[in-house]
C-alpha cells in the first residue's frame, strides 16, 4: 500500500521510518526478525530504494534495527524504557523569594558563545526554519516600503493579529485581532502579563522544575515562589494548585502546560479545564506560556489553559521563536481582562515592536504553509528526541533516566545521585559543550542532579560526540571522581 502523498520528498523517509516501528510496535515485525529488503519495502509502499535507505539508517541510529553484513536489517532486541526521572519531593517551606540569577548568567554566557555545542539551548535549530522564505518576504516587504519605517500601534500589526487569531483558533481559542498584542518574544509578553497582576511581595505559584527565566522575572520584581510539584508524565496536578491557593495567599499563577520547560510534560486536556475552574472560581489571574504548543508530536493539537476561561483570568503567552524565526522576535499576549493595563505597560516600554518583521511574518502566515512546515519539523524533532534518548542511556552511568517527550524540544536527565550538575556545567563549558544545570529551574536545591539538554539542534558528529563527553564526564562524577580539566563547584 503506497505511502500517502507528502509535501517534499526529502521527508518521506520519515513516514517510512514510522511504517516501520508501526509494524514492530503492532508485533508484526518482532525482535531478532529480518525486516523486508530495501527493494521489497520500497516496492511496496511506492517509494525509492535511497528513501527506504534514509528510514532504514535513521532506525538504526536509533537503535531499533541493526544491520548485518549481507544478511540486511533486522530488529533489535531492546530492553523496556527506562523509567522518567522522579518527582522530587519539594521541601515544604513557605513563599521563597528567590535567588538564581548569578548562576542563570553563568549559563546564559555559555548559551551565546558560536564556539560551544549548544545542548542547554532550548531552540529549534535554523536548518529546520524557513529561513529563505523569510528572508524572501522581508526583502520584499523592505522593497514595497509602504509603513515599512513607521511606527506600528502599541498593540502591533493588524494583518498578524488576523493571522495570530486564525492561529489560535486551532489550539481552541477563541480570540478576535483586537484581543491579540503583539510583543518582543515571549519573555516580554510574559514581562509584561506579570508585572499586570501582581505588585512586589506578592506569592506567585510557579511549577517546579520551571523555565529559569520565569525564575529571574520574579526575583527582578521582588515577588515570592510558592512551587508546585510538576510531574513527567502530567505536569502540576489540579489538586496540587488548590492546595496552594487553600494555604497561601497567592496572587497569580505561572504554567507551562503544553510541554513545560525543562521537564517536557503535558497537563492533560481535562485538568486544564480543571485548572482554569479553580482559578475562576477564587479570581486568580494565570499567565500560560505556550511557547512549545505546536511542537507536538502525535494526535491533535494540545489544548490550552486560555481556550478553556470564561473569565478572561487567564493571560496567554506565546511566540514564533521555536517554530519560524527566532531573530524577528514576534510573540503576542492575550491579557483578557488585563488589557488596560497591559497596555499601559506596553506604551511605556518599549512602545511598539518592529515593523518589517511583523509584516514579514504576516505574509508568510499568509500564504498558508505554515502548518506544512510544522509538520514536517515536528516530524524531525521527535525523531532527534529518540535519538537524544538512546545517545543518553548509551553514554551515562547506570541509574540515569531521561524523559520521553511528546513534544517540544528538551530532554530532563535526572543522574545518579552523586553527581552535581553544576560541577558538570563547568567541566563541560571548558570542553566546549553548554548544558543547563537542574537548579536553575527551582529556587530550592531538590535538582542537583538533573540536566536539561536540548535534541532541537541540527543532529551532527559534534553533538553525537559532545553526548558521549558528556555521559563520560557524568560517570566519572557518579564513580566520586572529576572530570577532565573542569572546574568544580
Amino acid at each position: 500500500m503506497p505511502l500517502p502523498q507528502t509535501d517534499e520528498g526529502v521527508f518521506r523517509y520519515v513516514r517510512v521510518e514510522k511504517h516501520v516501528l508501526g509494524l514492530i510496535e503492532a508485533g508484526d515485525l518482532r525482535p531478532g526478525e529480518r525486516i523486508p529488503s530495501l527493494r521489497a519495502l520500497g516496492n511496496r509502499l511506492g517509494v525509492s530504494v535511497s528513501t527506504v535507505s534514509q528510514a532504514y539508517v535513521a532506525l538504526e541510529r536509533r537503535g531499533v534495527v541493526e544491520a548485518r553484513p549481507k544478511s540486511g536489517f533486522f530488529v533489535r532486541t531492546r530492553p523496556a524504557r527506562t523509567p522518567a526521572p522522579k518527582t522530587p519531593v519539594l521541601p515544604a517551606k513557605p513563599p521563597t523569594a528567590v535567588n538564581r540569577g548569578a548562576l542563570i548568567r553563568e549559563v546564559l554566557d555559555a548559551m551565546g558563545r558560536r564556539d560551544i555545542v549548544p545542548l542547554g539551548v532550548a531552540r529549534t535549530d535554523e536548518a529546520f526554519l524557513p529561513t529563505r522564505q523569510l528572508v524572501r518576504l522581508l526583502g520584499k516587504v523592505a522593497a514595497d516600503g509602504e509603513g515599512v519605517i513607521s511606527y506600528e500601534g502599541v498593540c502591533g500589526n493588524m494583518a498578524l493579529r488576523r493571522q495570530i487569531a486564525g492561529h489560535l483558533a486551532e489550539a481552541g481559542i477563541e480570540a478576535r485581532p483586537d484581543d491579540i498584542m503583539v510583543t518582543s518574544g515571549a519573555m516580554e509578553a510574559l514581562y509584561i502579563a506579570l508585572r499586570s497582576v501582581t505588585r512586589p511581595g506578592d506569592n506567585v505559584a510557579i511549577a517546579a522544575p520551571s523555565y529559569y527565566c520565569f525564575l529571574q522575572l520574579l526575583e527582578n520584581f521582588g515577588l515570592r515562589a510558592v512551587e508546585l510539584p510538576s510531574h513527567p508524565d502530567g505536569g502540576v496536578r489540579p489538586a496540587d494548585l488548590a492546595g496552594a491557593l487553600d494555604r497561601f495567599d497567592v496572587k497569580a499563577v505561572i504554567l507551562t502546560p503544553n510541554f513545560n520547560n525543562p521537564d517536557g510534560s503535558r497537563i492533560p486536556d481535562p485538568a486544564k479545564a480543571e485548572m482554569a475552574a479553580i482559578l475562576a472560581g477564587r479570581g486568580v489571574p494565570a499567565i500560560e506560556d505556550d511557547v512549545y504548543g505546536d511542537l507536538y508530536f502525535d494526535g491533535p493539537r494540545p489544548r490550552c489553559l486560555a481556550s478553556y476561561d470564561t473569565s478572561g483570568h487567564v493571560l496567554h503567552c506565546s511566540s514564533f521563536s521555536k517554530t519560524l524565526a527566532p531573530g524577528f522576535r514576534i510573540g503576542y499576549l492575550l491579557p483578557g481582562r488585563f488589557a488596560a493595563k497591559a497596555f499601559e505597560i506596553k506604551a511605556t516600554t518599549n512602545v511598539c515592536c518592529a515593523t518589517p518583521t511583523q509584516m514579514a511574518v504576516a505574509a508568510y502566515l499568509a500564504q498558508g504553509s505554515f502548518e506544512r512546515h510544522l509538520r514536517k519539523t515536528r516530524a524531525v524533532l521527535e525523531r532527534q528526541a529518540r535519538m537524544t534518548e538512546a545517545r543518553i542511556l548509551e553514554h551515562f552511568p547506570p541509574g540515569t533516566r531521561v524523559t520521553h517527550p511528546s513534544g517540544g524540544t528538551v530532554v530532563w536527565v535526572q543522574m545518579p545521585e552523586g553527581v552535581d550538575s553544576i560541577t558538570l556545567f563547568y567541566e563541560a563549558k571548558a570542553l566546549g559543550i553548554s548544558v543547563a544545570p537542574g537548579n536553575i529551574f527551582s529556587s530550592c536545591d531538590a535538582f542537583d542532579n538533573f540536566l536539561r539538554l536540548s535534541y532541537g539542534n541540527a543532529w551532527t558528529p559534534a553533538v553525537e560526540e559532545a553526548l558521549a563527553t558528556l555521559g563520560r564526564l557524568a560517570g566519572e562524577l557518579a564513580d566520586g571522581g572529576r572530570g577532565s580539566g573542569g572546574r568544580a563547584r
